[in-house]
């Protein structure tokens, strides 16, 4: 049926009438006679309940937008059929071109909703820490950088940070993540996820209009109204050919007159002819599958900026892949620590951890999380200087004390060839040293990881016969290589010590080849994402600047979900194949025999609106194939 139909619910209680009317008739025909005044009643209400809203919607569509639309041909047939003595079959075919209808909205409404109830998640009140303690208020109240307290089984009310308290939390609404996940100090949590246990406090990060639910809604309406280009095809082919086929019934009317039939016979042969070629199923086979892969995908924690993206995933030949923040966790780790000349590894983490905390650099970051979790407390320490691209001094209780890499060391004039160190130095981690005066007392070696779900991911969409899959990235060859040996990178495959634009013309290269996604997560990468065929952002935990830059969104930090998404979109593609094939093959068989064979009314009514029905459930199937782990 025409799109209008997916804007303007039909009504139930219309479709209900004509039932009840169509009854009546049935009931005298089959079983027992009735009054003829009550038969023509029943007959009158079908036709009125069935084809005045319907011919309403048409004379809108063709006064207010200049098109004929779908719903005027079903009127004219049943109408055509009433004025040749076929007023029964005219009633079956509004009836069941009703419930059809009614069947077909309330599917596609619960592809749409699926998205949309996660509104109903959204808690209406907050326990925010106020003056006099804590404070229940609205959730709308709330506003950036306010605290919030978070008891166990309390919803998440907006996106926030933790800053105390240490918890699990269900984040399978937002995220499709069967596992909790342990968050602490510092980690998001996002609107409409579940504090599991512990009582958690949060700092409010974003405003409630764009906290993650209100974002994902906003991306499904405009994933709606970015139609795929089979979705405009069967958009433009419904606009003509409904054109096409009234035209042709007037013809197929006029030549059987010609031909000397009744005027009976060549009107009930067009009215056949009209049915049959009515092009609903074409119309709605799109529609149905990318609105249900849409819904599936976004409960799995994928969203598509329209159709459009879906299809053009599903021809993807090449994915190309941004380093720090996609396929590593774009957080620095301590991977090594080592004390020297008599000095304890505690000693020296607390030392480093003092000296680091006067530091907003990812490296301090990552020695004050490794100094919490081993419940290491930092030495204080005081008269903090920076020396730019070397490291840091201050002074402790002791005395005067530095922190940095090896041009640190040699400002210092410490012994940087420290045949202790020799087991931390490898060329594809940074080393940070940590002395008093020429005295070297220890080191630490910090590196970023890959994320734990990056290779299965990309194995998997090898698996899939993905043809290439590279990664690019701005930093050194060696630590490139670590990590892409990691993942299952062969050398040719990963580049390194790339700028912006060398990664959009790599890009340029991959696309020269076929479809090319490209798969970021920062500033750096929104050129990367927007030429690509198909960009694909870090949604979670992404920038903004690359979330729009991009086409699809990954709310999950699971890699493997791509690999889910690619495999969904491939399927969307082929039932949409599938639907427009038996839909096109179900119109020329019931045309074929309209016009050549004695195809009765009733006969081509069926096969037309079953054939809407069958490709629609065959678009809704996509709803039972959610994107799961893997």
């Amino acid at each position: 049926m025409s799109d209008h139909d997916h804007d303007h619910n039909p009504d139930v209680l219309w479709t209900a009438l004509t039932v009840a009317g169509l009854a009546v008739a049935l009931v005298d025909r089959f079983g027992v006679a009735l009054p003829q005044g009550v038969v023509w009643g029943g007959l009158g209400l079908a036709y009125l309940a069935g084809g005045v809203p319907a011919g309403w919607v048409a004379v809108k569509e063709l006064f207010g937008r200049g098109r004929l639309d779908i719903d005027l041909l079903m009127v004219i047939a049943a109408g055509a059929a009433a004025s040749v003595g076929a007023a029964l079959e005219g009633a079956v075919l509004l009836a069941l071109f009703s419930i059809s209808g009614t069947l077909e909205h309330r599917a596609m409404g619960r592809a749409r909703r699926a998205v949309e109830a996660l509104m109903a998640l959204r808690p209406d009140t907050a326990l925010r820490v106020g003056p006099g303690g804590i404070e229940e208020v609205a959730v709308g109240a709330v506003v950036v950088g306010d605290r919030l307290v978070l008891r166990p089984g309390a919803r998440v009310p907006v996106d926030g940070r933790l800053v105390e308290g240490l918890g699990e939390v269900d984040e399978s609404t937002i995220t499709g993540e069967a596992e909790p996940v342990k968050k602490g100090p510092g980690d998001l949590v996002h609107e409409a996820t579940v504090n599991l246990n512990g009582v958690l406090t949060m700092e409010v990060v974003r405003a409630l209009a764009d906290s993650t639910v209100a974002r994902m809604i906003r991306l499904v309406t405009e994933a709606q109204g970015m139609k795929a280009p089979s979705e405009r095809f069967s958009e433009w082919f419904g606009a003509r050919y409904t054109v096409l086929v009234l035209v042709g019934s007037v013809a197929v009317f006029l030549v059987l007159l010609g031909l000397g039939w009744t005027l009976q016979a060549a009107l009930y042969r067009a009215a056949t002819v009209l049915v049959a070629a009515s092009p609903c199923a074409v119309v709605i086979s799109v529609p149905a599958a990318i609105l249900s892969a849409l819904s599936s995908a976004a409960r799995g924690g994928v969203l598509f900026k329209g159709g459009a993206a879906l299809e053009m995933l599903a021809e993807v030949r090449a994915f190309a892949f941004d380093k720090t923040g996609t396929l590593t966790t774009g957080q620095a780790e301590v991977t090594g620590l080592k004390a020297l000349d008599g000095a304890t590894e505690d000693e020296v983490l607390a030392l480093l951890a003092g000296i680091e905390a006067q530091s907003e650099h990812h490296i301090a970051g990552a020695v004050l999380r490794h100094a919490v979790a081993r419940g290491v407390a930092p030495v204080v320490v005081g008269e903090v200087q920076a020396w730019p691209s070397e490291g840091i001094s201050g002074v402790d209780a002791v005395g005067p004390v530095w922190a940095g890499n090896a041009r640190m060391v040699a400002r210092m004039s410490a012994d940087g060839a420290h045949h202790g160190l020799a087991g931390l130095r490898g060329g594809t981690q940074t080393v940070v040293h940590l002395g008093r005066g020429t005295r070297l007392m220890g080191a630490v070696t910090v590196a970023d990881a890959p994320r734990a779900s990056a290779a299965r991911g990309i194995a998997a969409l090898r698996a899939a016969g993905v043809e290439e899959i590279v990664m690019m990235t701005g930093d050194r060859r060696e630590v490139a290589l670590r990590i892409g040996g990691a993942l299952g990178f062969k050398t040719a495959e990963v580049f390194a010590g790339l700028l912006p634009a060398d990664k959009v013309q790599l890009v340029d290269d991959l696309a020269a080849k076929g479809r090319v996604a490209f798969v970021g997560d920062g500033v750096n990468d929104a050129a990367a994402l927007a030429r690509a065929d198909v960009g694909i952002a870090m949604g979670a935990a992404g920038s903004e600047v690359a979330l729009q830059a991009a086409e699809v969104a990954l709310l999950s930090e699971d890699m493997g979900r791509l690999a889910l998404a690619h495999r969904l979109a491939r399927r969307t593609a082929r039932i949409i194949k599938q639907n427009l094939f038996f839909a096109i093959g179900a119109m020329v068989v019931l045309v074929i025999g309209g016009l050549f064979f004695e195809l009765p009314l009733p006969l081509a009514v069926i096969g037309h609106e079953g054939g809407t029905l069958l490709v629609v459930l065959n678009g809704l199937r996509l709803l039972r194939d959610p994107i799961r782990v893997i």
